[in-house]
Order: C-alpha cells, then structure tokens, then sequence
C-alpha cells in the first residue's frame, strides 16, 4: 500500500463511508458511425464518379477506357458489398440510407452523359439513356416526398434486376472501341442490354408512381 511507504493515498468523502481511494473515470471511445466499412464502401464509390468522368476524356485511348473501366467495375462491386456488409454486421445508418442512392444514381448519371458526349451513345440509344436519368429524377423526387410522410418505398426484385442489367451495360459502354479490340459485339451487346434496363426503368418507374401517387393524393396538407 502506498501508505507503507510514506505517500498517503488520495481519499474521497462518500455518502455510506468515510473516505475511499479516488479513481479515475475511464471514458470509453466509440467509432463514430460515419466511418463504419458499409460507409467507406459508399465514399469509395463517390469518389470512383469523378475518376472515371477524367478517364473518359480521352475516349480514343484504350488505356483510359480500360482504366475506367476497372474503376467503375470496383464501384459496381461496392454497390453490392455495401448493403451486404450493412446488413451482415449491424452497420445500417442514416448517413449510409442517404449516401448510397445518392452515389448510385451519381455513378450511372456521369457514365450515361459521358458516354452520350464521345458518341459511345447515339441515334435512338439516346432516348434509352434519357429514359433511365428521367426514372432516377422521379423515384428521387417521389422517395423525399413520401420520407415526409413516413412512407417507405420498398425496393423491387425487378428493381434490383433493372440495376443489374443497367450496370453490365455500362460496363460495356464504358469498354467502348478498346473493347471491341477484345470483344467484338461489345458496343452492341451494352446497346442492347441498355434498351432492356430502359424497358425495366419504365416498368419499375410506374410500379413506385403508382405505390407512392395514392399517399401524394391522400396527403390533406
């Protein structure tokens, strides 16, 4: 005991005894939820966006198509990964809830409009491509509004096939011409599968219309 060696401990009045050694508070540190593995998944595919849009300045060099390609790959995967790791290890929160749509329709509008600009894209293709942007601005709108509401809007399985199809064919668009040296059929087979995922955004786009235009219509403010 310190006592034994001629140091006094430090003593405090409680309320049922006398005095008891004084102890320090050890203040525990929580990770901030912020920066939970589903959560960094999400940034990395924030900032893969901006990443493939400078890579696609240059559309006519393979190594810049391939490089983009590689890094929207890694983004797609984290699309996937992210929920999983969500909902696997208890990480679900609202700053992931927000973010995730967010960097998804970030992701796929950068390509689109990149692709449209160096002509990967053209003729009634186009019109594919507007259809898809034009579904992602009405679900968002629809989906704040009825958050207001306290009204979920559930997630699809043709939903979550439309992001399926929707992502591979960008894959290959994003591929392009440097693809077509591996592939050929390439820019054909992402046309292809782009008409489908636009086929998809109509179908899905006036499934949430219809679920969620009954509570816009019953809303009495």
């Amino acid at each position: 005991m310190r006592e034994e060696i001629g140091v006094p401990a430090r003593l405090t009045p409680t309320a049922a005894h006398g005095f008891t050694p004084a102890m320090n508070p050890v203040l525990t540190r929580r990770r901030s939820p912020a920066w939970t593995l589903a959560n960094c998944l999400t940034y990395g595919r924030l900032v893969a966006v901006p990443v493939v849009v400078a890579l696609l300045y240059w559309p006519d060099e393979p190594s810049a198509r391939f490089g983009a390609l590689a890094v929207y790959i890694l983004a797609a995967i984290t699309d996937y990964l992210d929920g999983y790791v969500a909902r696997t290890y208890d990480q679900s929160s609202a700053l992931g809830r927000m973010l995730d749509p967010i960097a998804d329709k970030l992701l796929v509008a950068a390509c689109l409009l990149m692709l449209a600009a160096d002509h990967t894209i053209v003729g009634w293709t186009l019109w594919a491509a507007i259809v898809i942007l034009c579904r992602e601005i009405l679900v968002s709108g629809l989906r704040e509004y009825l958050a207001e509401l306290k009204v979920g809007v559930p997630v699809s399985k043709v939903a979550k096939w439309k992001t399926t199809v929707q992502l591979i064919a960008i894959g290959f668009l994003v591929a392009g011409p440097a693809g077509e040296s591996i592939l050929p059929g390439t820019i054909q087979a992402g046309t292809v599968l782009l008409w489908i995922a636009a086929a998809l955004t109509l179908y899905t786009g006036w499934d949430y219309l219809r679920s969620g235009i009954k509570h816009v219509i019953d809303d009495p403010r």
